[in-house]
């Protein structure tokens, strides 16, 4: 007991150095599959999810996917008006910028969590009925401290909106650890939500940036735009696999940070890096 209680607290210490380049909000939680319990920094403060908020989107609508509610191949009509503006990130509107136009479920949460597209997530909160279905889900699940309030357009128009899509990095852990467990989904959607999780192009330099070659990473960024030098999310959440060691479930969460892009991504690398190497040596 003393010796575990003594490293977490080298942890901590660790974790704590780590972050300060950042000089902002950092948080952290993480979690080997198979113990008991999240080890954490900061880890019940709230920070803005921005697009890690497509992870339990994605998961909700594949809820209603299972439940018949709505099919992968179901038909959705895509409105000029929908398509976020040019400050967001947002592949479909870049790829059909006169919108109007027809596409499928499984497309568009390929854009959403593959892409980490505005517009995408926005067509999907609006066939799944609306921020409150998706936090309905979340509730439904017994997920607390993630919460979907906004869409993206709706942030788009008013910064201060981002700070109501939060998530504390333990409730991020807790809702990872869900969807790993199958909680609310079916097996084949849970393959398919990890397979988008992992073949996402998004944040290289982030959770996997100091990985070793052999880590397979499913993961979900989030980034805000900048404001007057100041950064108010750089985040990245997700699930660390490698043959020969326990899966490590991790949130790093950045916030209101002046560092530049690289130091703030480097932050992120950094934890994950100490994190795979103190929590998931070789059993």
């Amino acid at each position: 007991m003393i010796a575990h209680f003594l490293l977490l607290a080298s942890l901590a210490g660790d974790l704590d150095i780590l972050s300060r380049p950042a000089k902002g909000h950092v948080g952290v939680s993480a979690q080997v599959v198979g113990t008991k319990k999240p080890i954490g920094f900061h880890d019940a403060d709230h920070f803005p999810m921005q697009s890690v908020y497509k992870f339990p989107i994605a998961m909700a609508v594949l809820n209603a996917v299972d439940r018949g509610a709505l099919g992968l191949g179901q038909q959705a009509r895509v409105a000029k008006w929908e398509l976020v503006p040019a400050a967001l990130h947002s592949p479909m509107r870049d790829e059909h910028p006169s919108g109007d136009f027809d596409t499928t479920v499984r497309d568009l949460l390929r854009y959403a969590v593959s892409e980490s597209d505005g517009s995408a997530s926005d067509v999907l909160l609006r066939i799944l009925g609306g921020p409150a279905k998706a936090q309905a889900y979340l509730d439904s699940i017994g997920i607390q401290e993630v919460v979907i309030a906004n869409t993206e357009m709706e942030m788009s128009r008013d910064d201060t909106l981002q700070y109501r899509n939060w998530a504390s990095p333990r409730g991020m852990v807790h809702l990872l650890k869900a969807f790993l467990d199958g909680k609310g989904l079916s097996r084949t959607s849970q393959a398919l939500l990890l397979q988008l999780m992992t073949q996402t192009p998004t944040g290289p330099q982030r959770l996997k940036g100091l990985l070793p070659a052999g880590a397979l990473v499913a993961h979900k960024t989030g980034t805000s735009g900048t404001k007057n030098g100041i950064t108010a999310a750089t985040n990245d959440v997700g699930i660390i696999s490698e043959p020969g060691r326990p899966t490590l479930i991790v949130a790093v969460f950045v916030s209101d940070s002046p560092a530049a892009t690289e130091v703030r991504e480097g932050v992120i690398a950094k934890i994950a890096s100490q994190l795979w190497r103190q929590q998931t040596q070789r059993r």
